[in-house]
């Protein structure tokens, strides 16, 4: 078993792993928003356009990634050496902490970067937060802040399952690898890739329901509730819908998981080796 790394190794680690992949497969998560979006994936922009929303991506990629592995290493660090939990249950939970800590930050730039990519507001982040910004003068602060957190239960109700099924089996997989090994040495940068690439690709497609309600709630022109969003669908377009961008959705993470936890284990492992 490894050494965690120390808390500024994966402030860094996980800041850089979460800009690289979220600006590489920008375009993948545009596509995936149209083709899940209750006005159709043409009306919604199509193939144009699919940097639209980047801007937020930029802001939100680096600090909501250094949250979650921060939280991560912290969280399962202490479960391991006083809680005496088993590692899949100490990654279950870490993860899940990691998470919602995450998406403190990758809420508003979520809801920003979404209607974005949809052509709402005339489909630039700027534009997009200066519609939900205005809202202060009629309804005040407190509406802002609802509007720029909508869709944190679903969320956060997808974020947790997919993130119990896919840092669990990353780190199975990676324990799978030590064996044989000197302790306290760990897997290479290009296994951690493919290891995460597998891993979410299957966390990916178990989820893709849960985040069609997510893009449909943040892309609402009106406020609703995840039980609304998810019976109108059943009722009105059954169940096919909610695997509409299942294809862009599990190569854009699978590819995505491959750049996220590759770039993350080669910083930390560079780290380690300056160190």
């Amino acid at each position: 078993m490894s050494n965690p790394p120390p808390f500024q190794s994966a402030l860094l680690a996980g800041a850089l792993a979460g800009t690289t992949v979220d600006l590489s497969l920008f375009p993948l998560d545009t596509l995936k928003t149209r083709l899940q979006s209750s006005a159709g994936f043409f009306p919604s922009g199509g193939f144009s356009g699919i940097y639209r929303g980047i801007g937020s991506a930029v802001v939100g990629s680096a600090p909501g990634a250094a949250f979650f592995f921060c939280t991560y290493e912290t969280a399962k660090g202490f479960l391991r050496a006083r809680a005496a939990v088993p590692d899949a249950v100490a990654h279950m939970v870490a993860a899940s902490l990691g998470e919602v800590a995450a998406c403190a930050v990758r809420v508003p730039t979520e809801v920003v970067k979404q209607r974005a990519q949809a052509g709402l507001h005339g489909g630039s982040s700027r534009a997009a937060l200066a519609a939900i910004l205005s809202q202060r003068s009629a309804r005040g602060l407190g509406a802002v802040w609802r509007e720029l957190y909508r869709g944190w239960g679903i969320t956060v109700f997808r974020e947790v399952p997919f993130t119990v099924i896919q840092f669990p089996l990353w780190e199975a997989m990676k324990s799978w690898r030590r064996k044989g090994r000197t302790a306290g040495e760990d897997v290479a940068a290009a296994e951690s890739a493919v290891f995460g690439s597998v891993a979410g690709g299957i966390s990916a497609a178990a989820t893709t329901p849960l985040d069609v309600l997510k893009t449909r709630v943040m892309l609402s022109k009106d406020r609703v509730s995840v039980a609304e969003v998810f019976g109108t669908m059943v009722k009105q377009e059954g169940l096919r819908p909610f695997f509409a961008g299942i294809a862009p959705r599990v190569t854009w993470i699978s590819i995505g998981g491959a750049i996220f936890l590759g770039s993350y284990q080669w910083a930390i492992n560079t780290m380690r080796t300056i160190s």
